[in-house]
């Protein structure tokens, strides 16, 4: 099934960043983005998201047109189906990890999985606040956040910067179990070429083009 189509996609602010960009991505795969600082990779995956609109092209997540949705659909859309990983976690900083947690879980009626946060490694710090926390920790307890969601695509932007190679690693395993056990997909912007190069393709965003590498 193909959970991710973009066509001819075009986008620009004071100068061109990209355009005619055009991928697809289907249930159970990976797809990374790489590209250096400046490129439009994030930008690009923010129209991908729903979060940015293109000046021109098309994006169709799960069969739908996302710019043609009415703004109830596109926030149910949001809050059931996607899950958005950054670098910079967004945690609620009043809260301890935890009730971070527990929102997610009443947001989206999923429950939260122990098993996940023993393998993230921090089951033993939720009843901490989340200003107590390492950034590597934060940065778990965010991923821990989204994927209670259950979402049937995952966007991640950077979602291991904050982490030591071998947890990005495992990080990064959990996210191709997910994909596999819940039928859903990933797309990662990046710039560590070795990860990118985990997923099933890779694309790098250069020269206003997005050039398939793998």
């Amino acid at each position: 099934m193909t959970i991710l189509k973009a066509t001819q996609l075009s986008h620009a602010f004071d100068y061109p960043l990209f355009s005619e960009v055009s991928l697809s991505l289907d249930t159970f795969q990976s797809l990374a983005i790489i590209g250096v600082s400046g490129s439009g990779k994030s930008t690009l995956l923010h129209i991908l998201s729903t979060l940015l609109q293109p000046q021109s092209g098309q994006v169709e997540l799960f069969g739908k047109n996302i710019y043609a949705l009415r703004q109830k659909e596109l926030i149910a859309l949001r809050r059931y189906d996607i899950g958005l990983i950054y670098q910079a976690h967004y945690l609620l900083k009043g809260f301890s990890a935890r009730e971070n947690l527990e929102v997610a879980s009443i947001l989206s009626n999923e429950a939260i999985d122990e098993t996940l946060l023993e393998r993230l490694g921090v089951h033993h710090v939720l009843e901490q606040k989340v200003t107590e926390l390492s950034g590597g920790q934060q940065q778990r307890i965010s991923i821990a956040r989204v994927l209670t969601k259950k979402p049937r695509l995952i966007f991640a932007d950077e979602p291991t910067g904050n982490l030591d190679s071998e947890t990005a690693d495992e990080v990064m395993q959990i996210f191709y179990d997910y994909i596999q056990h819940h039928e859903s997909a990933m797309v990662l912007v990046t710039h560590d070429e070795e990860l990118a190069f985990k997923c099933d393709y890779v694309y790098r965003l250069e020269n206003q083009q997005l050039v398939k590498v793998k």
